[in-house]
């Protein structure tokens, strides 16, 4: 075969593998239901970030290096609504505005973690998970996404 012929197989042969890793990533990938975001900043372009604060109740210690995104989300979801299976590429800090969130992680996906109106939570990094609602009312939450410049604020993830 000639060297022309090779560069083409081998081109195909390219195309094929990553077409099917998207379709593999699609097929096992595990979307919301009953879950309407509305961005209410973002993205807001920060660099460098060093905050410190110290009180008698409580310590705070913010570091960024680089650019990074920051985006402010409201979310909500109706009576059994769903986030689908799901990880962040930066931390998320969540507060429960109204309603239950239940939350599932990926490490013990049959255990859930509850957390009333007025509660909240830090998603990790890297960390699959799914947020719920397992209630009778519409849960709301007001999420803060910091996530490298350019970087999605939701990886979709197969379920465990």
């Amino acid at each position: 075969m000639s060297k022309m012929k090779w560069k083409l197989v081998w081109a195909g042969a390219l195309v094929a593998c990553a077409f099917g890793g998207i379709a593999i990533g699609v097929a096992g990938a595990t979307p919301g239901a009953g879950v309407t975001r509305t961005i209410l900043t973002g993205p807001v372009l920060l660099e460098d970030v060093d905050l410190k604060s110290h009180s008698d109740v409580n310590k705070v210690k913010i570091q960024m290096k680089g650019f990074t995104d920051v985006y402010v989300v409201h979310y909500k979801f109706a009576p059994g609504g769903h986030s689908g299976w799901h990880s962040h590429p930066g931390p998320c800090m969540v507060s429960v505005k109204s309603g239950t969130a239940t939350e599932y992680r990926s490490d013990d996906p049959n255990t859930p973690y509850d957390f009333p109106a007025g509660t909240g939570f830090v998603e990790n990094v890297g960390h699959a998970h799914l947020v719920r609602n397992e209630g009778t009312t519409d849960l709301e939450l007001v999420v803060i996404h910091i996530v490298p410049f350019g970087a999605p604020i939701r990886i979709d993830e197969p379920a465990p």
